[in-house]
């Protein structure tokens, strides 16, 4: 479907947290799960900053790389998993992931971003925590059908964050609940020619699980500082 914003709170949520940044045309940031590359336009768009895509999936590169050339936007966009990044130690002012580091081994990847940050770096991440205690069925049911290892309550998260290296972690916590979060935001599809019928089924399945975990799935918005001192 290439839809723009599919993380929790959409583009309207990624704009409110990047209003709460000091972003200059100095900074490098690096966009950890580009998706079809809305985040990573806007960015380079009104921040004029180094701005750096990366994707697992071939087809999301090849689509986020027709938004920025279509924008005549430079943006170094590959193919690149999180939990091995093809970045030097110490590059990035900023880490941006949107509903990633959940799909990943945890640890790999946290440890990864904290790595090619910069001292004094930051990361942002928005992802999904688990409300309330569910049964293991229950708990099963989501983590097969998103093809997730593990779900995280507010701190536990916290506590892989810290585990990886980051010295401070801020949470916040947005009103929306997880099934009403595209309500702020202007559709952005970039449709591929053809999709296979299996592709609505699954959309129809991540909405009726939306409403049946309403009150024990929700998310949060974690800023975490590296050390002022390189590690690594």
């Amino acid at each position: 479907m290439g839809a723009g914003g599919a993380h929790p709170g959409g583009i309207h949520l990624t704009k409110k947290i990047l209003m709460k940044e000091d972003i200059d045309q100095s900074y490098s940031i690096l966009d950890a799960g580009c998706g079809t590359g809305q985040t990573s336009a806007y960015i380079a768009e009104n921040y004029g900053c180094q701005v750096t895509s990366i994707d697992s999936n071939q087809l999301m590169v090849e689509k986020a790389r027709k938004r920025f050339n279509t924008l005549n936007l430079s943006i170094e966009t590959m193919v690149a998993n999180t939990e091995s990044l093809p970045f030097s130690n110490d590059s990035f002012d900023l880490v941006l992931s949107e509903s990633v580091i959940i799909f990943t081994e945890l640890s790999r990847t946290l440890k990864e971003f904290n790595r090619v940050l910069k001292p004094n770096g930051k990361l942002i991440a928005i992802e999904m925590v688990l409300e309330k205690s569910l049964s293991q069925s229950e708990q099963e049911e989501i983590m097969q059908f998103y093809e997730i290892s593990r779900l995280l309550m507010e701190d536990e998260w916290k506590e892989e964050f810290i585990c990886a290296g980051f010295k401070k972690v801020f949470i916040e916590r947005e009103e929306e609940k997880i099934n009403k979060l595209g309500q702020y935001n202007i559709p952005d599809f970039l449709f591929s020619e053809q999709i296979d019928n299996e592709v609505f089924f699954v959309m129809e399945k991540h909405e009726l699980l939306n409403l049946k975990y309403l009150e024990s799935l929700g998310f949060r918005v974690f800023t975490c500082y590296k050390e002022s001192e390189s590690i690594n």
